[in-house]
């Protein structure tokens, strides 16, 4: 009983197995040739094969049944003619067939096999004994399955057969027809034609309406693919103008132009396109009045655009140039303002590599923010590397200047960190998004009592792990403020560790290049 249970199991282990295999190779090979299909049909082929499917099983249609209508026309018509044979003949043999003259029907006979498109005659009695009969007929066996000794009325039988002579096969048709005589049959007449005609011409009819349906089909293939490459071709533009649009390229336009519906769709991209170049356009002209962060920031939920803000923690900058006002002065206001943006546009430039967002520009001064419009966890680091840069390159461009005989134009920087309050600050009508808190005061007075050149920083910030490993510092002074019961303690910043030292100097370098480049 064990050994039965035992070879029952293994039975089902064994069938179970086999299915697995089974499915697993049947999986592999849909994968397989999953993998060997196209990844993309072009709609110009997927258009082309269903017109062409149509169209062919269109043509498949209609040539059947033209081949069998013209199959059944023909058969109809050497229907009709064998009969009309047949009954002629049935006439003309009737008083002998009555009169047992077998010798006349003999005559008969051979003179009808005598006509080339006969092959052969038979006569009969009423019984189905054979009384006369010339050339090709068929066998006694078929005539005696019509039930000729039972009579057939006025009704002709069509027997289609095939004649075997020394290995040569004809297609014959033999029309039996009974001789009537006062509604009494008194025997049957036998012809028998050859089917050649019959045949050759439905072959023909096929091979007439297969050559048709071939050409036909040869021709809507073409003119269907023209027709999909037609129709396919404004999507293919609509295509590459989406892609155009989708790298940046606001500015092109679908130039083919149609009176229906695929027109319109072109007409309504190009207008939609036009929509996107203008939004682009204020989008990139908003970002100039304010930094790029925070155009985004605003663009990004346009319905949400209220006054307020968030407390956040991050490292304010100021940059201020000394000696503003004698240097304004002394310079037209359209050369001081040439040379605040020449300044400016470094500061602009030094802010990006270190993450950092202009605030606003106030006469001679720059405010520059870390880690508040975008996160950033290293914007105290960032903060100092930038004012280090800021730095770097006011001392190429003096020493520019200075070859050129112009004055020398020295900054002052004051860095900050702390929690401060971000967001849109103003009226409803009028409001500009900025930060504002005691921290940001503190830099701001900060860079008050920096010298020129000097970056200036609180203990506080240079305390923090991510910044007194990268900073080198001296000691500054320590500044008693109105709002603060203890003095501030300050630093100087005189550089970064060598690592990122080296980071600035080649940062420099690229910065003044492009610009002389530009």
């Amino acid at each position: 009983m064990f050994d039965h249970k035992s070879d029952d199991l293994l039975s089902e282990f064994s069938l179970r197995k086999t299915l697995n295999n089974g499915k697993f190779r049947y999986a592999q090979a849909l994968k397989r040739i999953t993998e060997m299909l196209p990844k993309h049909i072009p709609i110009a082929l997927k258009l082309s094969f269903v017109i062409s499917l149509l169209i062919t099983l269109g043509m498949i249609l209609l040539g059947s049944v033209v081949i069998t209508n013209q199959e059944k026309l023909l058969r109809g018509q050497i229907n009709a003619h064998g009969n009309t044979i047949a009954s002629q003949l049935a006439e003309s043999v009737k008083e002998q067939i009555l009169a047992s003259d077998k010798l006349s029907l003999s005559v008969m006979t051979k003179n009808m096999a005598n006509d080339e498109n006969i092959l052969g005659t038979a006569v009969y009695d009423d019984k189905g004994s054979l009384l006369a009969t010339a050339g090709i007929t068929p066998t006694e066996k078929w005539t005696s399955q019509l039930g000729l000794n039972k009579g057939s009325k006025t009704k002709t039988n069509t027997h289609e057969w095939e004649f075997n002579h020394e290995g040569v096969s004809e297609n014959l048709v033999s029309f039996l027809h009974p001789v009537q005589f006062l509604d009494v049959t008194a025997g049957y007449v036998l012809i028998t034609f050859s089917r050649a005609s019959l045949d050759l011409a439905i072959t023909d009819s096929v091979r007439a309406v297969t050559a048709a349906t071939i050409m036909m089909i040869f021709i809507a293939v073409i003119i269907s693919f023209v027709m999909a490459r037609k129709i396919s071709q404004p999507i293919n533009y609509l295509m590459d103008a989406s892609r155009a649009i989708d790298q940046g390229h606001y500015h092109y336009r679908i130039k083919e132009r149609r009176n229906d519906e695929i027109g319109n769709l072109i007409d309504n991209f190009n207008t939609m396109a036009d929509g996107l170049l203008k939004k682009n356009q204020v989008e990139d002209a908003f970002s100039r009045f304010v930094s790029s962060n925070v155009a985004k920031q605003i663009l990004s939920d346009l319905d949400n655009v209220e006054i307020g803000g968030e407390h956040v923690e991050g490292t304010v900058l100021f940059a201020d140039i000394v000696g503003y006002t004698d240097i304004s002065e002394h310079m037209t206001p359209r050369a001081t303002a040439e040379l605040l943006n020449e300044f400016f546009s470094y500061i602009g430039e030094a802010s990006k590599l270190y993450n950092g967002t202009i605030d606003k520009f106030m006469g001679d001064c720059a405010m520059i923010v870390f880690g508040v419009t975008e996160d950033d966890n290293d914007h105290r680091f960032h903060a100092i590397a930038c004012a280090v840069l800021i730095q770097q390159l006011v001392e190429q461009l003096n020493i520019e200047r200075t070859s050129k005989g112009l004055f020398p134009v020295q900054f002052r920087i004051g860095i900050n960190t702390g929690e401060m309050l971000a967001g849109n600050m103003g009226c409803k009508d009028r409001m500009e998004f900025t930060v504002v808190g005691d921290a940001v005061n503190l830099a701001s007075r900060l860079c008050t009592f920096a010298a020129p050149g000097e970056v200036v920083i609180n203990k506080d910030l240079y305390q923090s792990n991510d910044v007194s490993e990268r900073v080198l510092v001296q000691e500054h002074m320590p500044i008693q403020l109105r709002s603060r019961k203890n003095p501030v303690l300050t630093y100087l910043i005189e550089g970064l560790t060598t690592e990122y030292q080296s980071v600035i100097l080649k940062q420099t370098q690229l910065i003044v290049a492009n610009k002389v480049a530009a």
